[in-house]
């Protein structure tokens, strides 16, 4: 064996695996989308396997409460509020100095996904919105890259392994193992997002570190299978469980691709990529303020509920056609107004990014 390959041989010795497992591993790009609870345990692990190249995004920066379940960071980081992305990077140079590691501080989205995402052989996420999965489901179904999809909230966590059906069938995991092994795509999954302020978030439902935990290691053995070629091992179920009420659940979904009609994976219309669906971002001039359009849910918006789960974070005022939230995020206040059909007005912010990431820390996809 040679020396730089010695700190791999515990999991070379696994079947399957073996020197030439490795090398292919030290020769593949892994994009990590997000740095947080996820991200930060994926990036870590994936480093610690000599994964050769990882892409790490993230538009956030690190507050002290990140730290009790973000593994790459520290107190230091935390007082600095260095970037997530930058400072996964230099924790991850000390961890194992033969990975690259490309740090991109920016809020992802439809005008730059195709730029950060080149050359990726599997996407990981790391998300915290739906709007942004769709985008990365379709990125990846396009051009035909693996994505892991997980999510973690409280203390319930879910993952799947997208592997793209491709318009000739030729992709790696669609041929010569004597069976298609090519999966629905997230939309086939989850047709849409649940409307704004439906869905808890941790910064509202709050979370425990382990769930986080065993998604991203889920996620991160998907991945290794994935880069080592050993798509006859990848997890073909979508994972589910609670940690607080003690299941665990694995849902066979393969027939949602065959009954489906999926717009994404079967008809190949690539809309959130294509910039036509998802919210639009407005800067209103002069009021230090960004206006975000979502999706228009068909039940509209309910604030009352919306309002009971914000009212620990600071004062919230509510009536029949809106709501409203004084907040703090990195120590600096914001004013998030939202209206019953999802429009949000953030004000404390002339751009779009950090409004975007207040409207999903704090109200949900």
């Amino acid at each position: 064996m040679t020396e730089d390959l010695a700190r791999y041989h515990r999991q070379m010795l696994l079947a399957g695996f073996g020197e030439a497992g490795q090398r292919r591993l030290l020769g593949s790009t892994a994009v990590v989308l997000g740095c947080g609870a996820l991200g930060s345990t994926i990036a870590d692990l994936l480093a610690r396997a000599g994964v050769g190249h990882l892409v790490l995004i993230d538009r956030d920066f690190i507050e002290l409460t990140n730290l009790q379940r973000q593994v790459l960071f520290d107190e230091r980081d935390a007082a600095e509020a260095l970037p997530k992305a930058e400072a996964a990077k230099a924790r991850i140079a000390r961890v194992n100095s033969q990975v690259k590691v490309t740090a991109v501080v920016d809020d992802l989205n439809s005008s730059n996904i195709e730029r950060y995402a080149d050359g990726a052989d599997v996407l990981l996420d790391g998300l915290d919105n739906f709007e942004t999965r769709y985008l990365v489901n379709d990125y990846a179904v396009k051009r035909g890259v693996p994505y892991v999809y997980g999510g973690a909230v409280g203390a319930v966590g879910t993952a799947f392994v997208v592997l793209p059906h491709t318009p000739e069938g030729t992709a790696p995991w669609e041929r010569g193992m004597g069976e298609n092994r090519a999966t629905p795509c997230l939309r086939c999954l989850f047709e849409e997002a649940p409307p704004p302020g439906t869905g808890a978030t941790c910064d509202t439902a709050g979370v425990i570190g382990s769930a986080p935990a065993i998604v991203a290691s889920f996620q991160v053995a998907e991945a290794l299978k994935i880069l080592t070629g050993n798509f006859d091992r990848v997890c073909p179920t979508l994972l589910s469980f609670d940690l607080w009420l003690n299941t665990f659940q694995q849902f066979k979904v393969a027939r949602a691709y065959e009954k489906g009609d999926c717009p994404c994976c079967k008809h190949r219309r690539f809309e959130y990529l294509d910039g036509k669906l998802g919210s639009g971002a407005t800067t209103l001039c002069g009021r230090d303020a960004v206006q975000l359009r979502q999706r228009q849910s068909s039940t509209g918006i309910d604030l009352e509920t919306l309002a009971e789960r914000m009212r620990p974070l600071g004062a919230v005022t509510v009536n029949r056609y809106m709501l409203r939230a004084f907040i703090t995020d990195h120590g600096k206040p914001y004013e998030l107004t939202l209206f019953r059909d999802g429009r949000t007005i953030v004000k404390g912010t002339h751009e779009p990014a950090v409004a975007r990431a207040l409207h999903a820390k704090y109200i949900g996809s």
